[in-house]
């Protein structure tokens, strides 16, 4: 088992920054492929942001590429998530997810362990 626990959600203001985290335990992190996704109230939950075992490749809604990014520090078990330039439709709640295998994929079906989930609010 894993467990993932989110954490930096917030309220911001239209074109400021978070930057979320997420901390596993249970398995070896450096052996987990790590992902975010969101949902926005009302709507499915959507891919966001997914980046290998060592940090070396990273993919990347087409909605978010150039203003999030995601990076892991495995000496700590966290994954990141920077948002710059947040928008009001950037508005859900966002997903640690986890995988013990290496292939990237955006399918939340693909992902076995989640978190909780944070909230993240932009005001316009």
């Amino acid at each position: 088992q894993v467990q993932l626990v989110e954490a930096g959600g917030g309220l911001v203001q239209a074109g400021g920054s978070l930057r979320l985290s997420c901390a596993a335990s249970g398995r070896t992190f450096s052996r987990l492929t790590m992902a975010w996704f969101r949902q926005a109230s009302g709507k499915e939950r959507e891919f966001v942001a997914v980046i290998s075992w060592s940090g070396g490749s990273t993919y990347y809604a087409d909605s978010v590429k150039g203003r999030f990014t995601i990076s892991r520090d495995n000496a700590k078990n966290t994954v990141y998530l920077q948002m710059n330039s947040l928008k009001p439709e950037d508005t859900a709640v966002y997903y640690c997810a986890a995988v013990e295998r290496s292939v990237l994929s955006a399918q939340e079906q693909y992902y076995d362990y989640w978190g909780q989930g944070t909230q993240v609010t932009v005001s316009s």
